[in-house]
This record gives C-alpha cells, structure tokens and sequence, in this order.
C-alpha cells in the first residue's frame, strides 16, 4: 500500500457510499413503548412532583448503578451544584477538577461561591491525575470531583485514599458513565455523592434531566431539598434547616417515563458497546501510532460514552498531525474527530474571571485536546459487526501510511 492508496488521495475508500457513523444507529434511540406512556401521563394530568415515573427511578435507576438513593433534576449541571450545597461548600472553599471536561463540572463550584482549582489528566486514562490532586490540596480544599471521561472510569482507588488522608468529599461526575463500574461497583455510588446527566448526547438521555446517586441517607436528604424547594421524602413534616438555601430543579415525569424505558434496554446496549470496543482493540492491537484510552483497572466495566483514540505523536511521519489524519479517516467513511477540541478554560462559552478559578499546568491536558485525541459517539459502536470491523479497517489502514 501506498499513500496513493488513501482516499484522501484519491484512492478507493474502506465505506463506499454511506460512512461508517451513517450505518449506526441515530441518536438517541425512540423506543415504542413510551409513547404510550406519555399519553398516559399526559391524559392523566399528573405531569410533574415526583409521580409515577419519577418515584420508580428513584429505586430503580439507583439500584442499577448500586446506590441506595437517587434524587432527579431537570439537568446534570445543577445536580452538580445541589450535590456541593448538600455537603456544604461554599465561599472561601477550594475544589480540584481536572482540566479536561464540560465547563459544567467546574462552574458548579463557583455557583456556589466556591473556587475550582484545575489539575492535568493522566494520559493513558484522560481522567484525573491522583498524583496531581495530591499536589494541588490545600487547607480550603474540601472536595474532588472527579469525571469518568469518554469511556474510562477514574482510578476510584487512589482517590479515596487522597481523600480520607486529606478528609476531603468526592462528587463523582458520572455524565459519561451510565452503568459503569469499577471493582464491581457502580460509579456515582464510590464516593460521596455521584452526579449523572440525561443531556441530549448522554448514554441515557430525555433530552435534558439528571440525578444525584449516593449511599448516605443524609446527603440524600440535603440533595433531595435542596433541588426540591426544601421539601424531603423522608422526613415528612420536618422542614428543611435554617440557612440550607433550596432551589426549584425539579424534572417531569415526561422525562422520567422516557429515561425509565431506556434503562429496560441498558445492559444489552452497554454490552453491544463493550463488545464492539474490543472488537475494534484487537483489530488494530498492531497497528501503529494508534492506541485506544485505557480504563484504570481490568475489572473496569466501561460505558462508551465516547470511543476514545490516542494519537501516540511521536511515532508519527514528518508533516502528519491529527487535522490532516481526521480528514484521512473521514475519506475513508470512518468519522473520528477532536471532541471539544479544548480544556476547559479554552471553551468560547467559558467567561469566568481569572480571579475566580486556579489551574496548575495541564500540558497532558491540552495534548490530549488539541494534539492526540480522537474520538467518536457511543453509538457507533452499535453498528452492525461488519460495520465495526470496516472501521478497524478504515483506522488501520491509514495509519499504517501515517505512522512508523
């Protein structure tokens, strides 16, 4: 093979026609049995404030992840938010996050008047660096959020023990990570308090809505008042304390009847994704330059939000780089792009003032952004197993031209 080869230089590409994404199933997935619920819960008149739906969730969605407790809201940002008041962050407090996530994750801590300090990735899991945390704690730190990014589920191990040693909460930001585990435990239920999204992309999705998970019968009090204007499921009668400032962050149960139908379907999903990410790992486990994101552990069960790529850089040729190997691949049918494209301070929707947030160095951060990274949705990884092995296909063969 030669350059020549490549359909970028007008060679016959791996996916004639329709591309490799174009063969996948769209997203998000319409599954016929709820639109009779939303009937029934439209001619029913009971729409909102914890009916039906919501109040199934509650054990069902919270049972799936392996948590005791999940309280829903209208999005995954303010479950954020709710999870740090209900802990008790505030001013003058300091929280690590890494630098490479939505701007979500660090906002929250400055909505609650607290300062996001950003700390790199590791480059192998693109998740928090435990070693960097460490570096970063000081006495106003009083809380980790740590992000199960794309497809990998953060070293949960390390973290804990950072935290107990420095006597710090753990909100695990679990947007990308429906049914992830780790050591057989589900995320959003390892530390304090896990924070999910149902956003439009998301694994699970009603086109917004979100929930807090945990173990702890007390932060699930807070969180459940603090996102429902004060009021608690489970102690009725008793209002919430003083101080304890509540929001209005509650979901529909339109939105709770569509995720609870999509959770009946996770397990089989999760497992086409599963399946498919190895498929295409021992496919292109030779080839050069390319290597798929790790997961911290080998009993990591892994979700797929996004099929993660690392570019390793320094093996490729002189004169390639990751904007001339993206456009290669979507020649090919193969449709592998930047993801954000940036950390989280270089996003065009972040505007907070510098004064307001810390970031130590990220170089692994902004490699993996602007340099290294490729990635695809999670439902590409739902094609059809041909489709899948066209696509390791489409990967290997450019890279075999690319890299050395």
């Amino acid at each position: 093979m030669s350059m020549s080869d490549l359909a970028i230089n007008g060679g016959k590409p791996v996916f004639e026609g329709k591309g490799a994404i174009d063969l996948a199933p769209a997203w998000p997935i319409p599954f016929p049995e709820t639109e009779e619920k939303l009937i029934e819960i439209y001619r029913s008149g009971k729409w909102g404030g914890v009916k039906k739906y919501e109040q199934l969730l509650m054990d069902e969605f919270s049972a799936w992840q392996g948590a005791k407790y999940s309280a829903w809201m209208v999005n995954g940002t303010v479950t954020l938010e709710c999870a740090l008041i209900a802990l008790g962050i505030g001013p003058g407090d300091e929280v690590i996050v890494p630098g490479v996530s939505w701007i979500a994750t660090a906002e929250a801590p400055i909505y609650v008047g607290a300062t996001p300090i950003l700390v790199d990735i590791d480059k192998e899991t693109l998740c928090i660096d435990p070693a960097k945390i460490e570096e970063a704690i000081t006495p106003r730190t009083k809380a980790i959020i740590p992000v199960h990014l794309f497809s990998a589920v953060c070293d949960m191990d390390k973290i804990m023990a950072i935290a107990k040693k420095h006597n710090l909460y753990v909100i695990e930001d679990c947007a990308h990570a429906h049914g992830a585990k780790q050591h057989g435990k589900g995320v959003g239920a390892i530390g304090d308090i896990g924070s999910f999204s149902f956003q439009l992309s998301k694994l699970m999705t009603a086109g917004e809505g979100g929930c807090c998970t945990t173990d702890n019968e007390e932060y699930f009090d807070r969180v459940f008042r603090v996102s429902h204007i004060g009021n608690t499921r489970l102690h009725p009668g008793v209002n919430p304390a003083m101080g304890m400032i509540c929001h209005q962050y509650r979901f529909t149960d339109f939105q709770a009847a569509i995720i609870y139908d999509q959770l009946k379907h996770q397990d089989e999903l999760k497992a086409k994704r599963e399946k498919s990410a190895k498929r295409i790992k021992e496919l292109i486990k030779n080839t050069p330059g390319i290597v798929e994101q790790k997961s911290s552990y080998d009993d990591d069960e892994r979700a797929y939000y996004f099929y993660a790529l690392r570019l390793e850089l320094e093996r490729l040729k002189p004169g390639i780089d990751r904007k001339f190997l993206m456009k290669a691949f979507q020649a090919e049918g193969v449709l592998l792009h930047e993801g954000w494209g940036e950390t989280i301070i270089d996003m065009g929707c972040w505007n907070v003032p510098p004064e307001r947030y810390k970031q130590y160095p990220i170089p692994v951060s902004l490699e993996a952004m602007h340099e290294s990274g490729l990635y695809s949705m999670g439902n590409l990884l739902l094609a059809d197993d041909a489709v899948i092995d066209k696509v390791a296909e489409g990967i290997d063969k450019v890279m075999r031209e690319c890299a050395e």
